[in-house]
């Protein structure tokens, strides 16, 4: 009987010693890279950092040449300086010396509009008496006709001026600025992109392109990996992939330390890294991996190397099915 009872518990002890230990998951120590690309393909004038240089938020790392800008940025800011200019003399209205010179200008083209109805007059009776010939006629009407078309515009420029700047032409011109200095404004905009500043403190990656050379439109001139708590990149198999969610907490262990770091994810994929969920059948479906990041929570994380080998324990409670 007692021989049973030692056989009954040495069985139960083996079993509680058999459990399943955590799942583990393998990956790389990363942080968060930052790339500054070339937005205009212009020579690179200055480079002023080093790779594995240390550098600050707003610091500038590298220059683009501006030549090609500052042409339009003289040319945008002129075009500013004439509509405003434009915009006062409207908004201001005429000057007294505008409108003495249109009263001038039309007593002027009324005398010659006098003058010219009296010639047509003259011919015309000279042509009834046949002093003259028609041809002498048609040219007196003519000069007569645009003697009262001259006085015509001269006596509308003049009422115009005495009426003032209609609220339309002033709508139009204030439109017309804001376009102006909207279009000064980007130009401004892409010539201080051409300066590259650090946009968070970090350390320099790379430098992919040297002093002198023309990185294409869009081509990183400088990459970086920004200061912080580093985050251990991982693949998540898809048996425990349901028990994990963002802020699920983990241990991370860095390759060479028997120091466990205390972090917990911060992103996990919602689709498989590789093949599409739809084209597998059940048996490959476990093979699946979801791209997964965990942060290390802890400040003096801040200090470890990135792309060192780790190892991220998941607690007992992450069970696949």
């Amino acid at each position: 009987m007692m021989r049973s009872v030692a056989i009954v518990l040495a069985l139960a002890v083996t079993a509680g010693c058999g459990g399943e230990q955590p799942p583990q998951l393998f990956g790389t120590l990363e942080r968060d890279r930052l790339e500054l690309v070339a937005e205009s393909q212009e020579p690179i004038i200055e480079i002023q950092v080093t790779e594995g240089q240390h550098v600050v938020a707003g610091q500038v790392l590298a220059r683009l040449d501006p030549a090609a800008f500052e042409q339009r940025l003289a040319q945008a800011r002129a075009g500013v300086a004439q509509t405003e200019r434009r915009l006062a003399e409207l908004v201001s209205g005429p000057r007294r010396e505008q409108i003495l010179a249109a009263r001038a200008r039309l007593t002027g083209a009324e005398a010659r509009q006098t003058a010219a109805r009296r010639e047509f007059e003259r011919v015309a009776d000279l042509v009834g008496r046949r002093l003259l010939p028609e041809s002498d006629l048609d040219k007196s009407r003519a000069a007569r006709d645009t003697a009262e078309a001259d006085a015509g515009a001269a006596r509308e420029e003049l009422l115009e001026l005495e009426r003032g700047t209609r609220s339309e032409v002033v709508d139009q011109a204030r439109a017309a600025l804001d376009n102006s200095r909207a279009q000064l404004a980007e130009i401004e905009v892409s010539t201080d992109r051409l300066v590259l500043r650090a946009p968070r403190d970090g350390t320099i990656e790379a430098l992919p392109y040297e002093l002198g050379e023309r990185p294409p439109r869009g081509a990183p001139v400088v990459v970086m990996l920004a200061d912080g708590r580093p985050y251990a990149r991982v693949f998540v198999p898809e048996p425990i992939r349901a028990g994990i969610a963002a802020g699920t907490p983990a241990t991370v262990r860095i390759d060479g330390s028997d120091r466990g770091w205390t972090g917990e994810f911060r992103y996990v994929a919602a689709e498989a890294a590789f093949t599409p969920y739809y084209a597998l059948n059940e048996r490959d479906r476990s093979r699946l991996s979801y791209l997964a990041e965990v942060v290390l929570t802890q400040d003096d994380a801040r200090n470890l190397p990135t792309g060192m080998p780790v190892e991220v324990t998941l607690g007992a409670e992450v069970r696949g099915p």
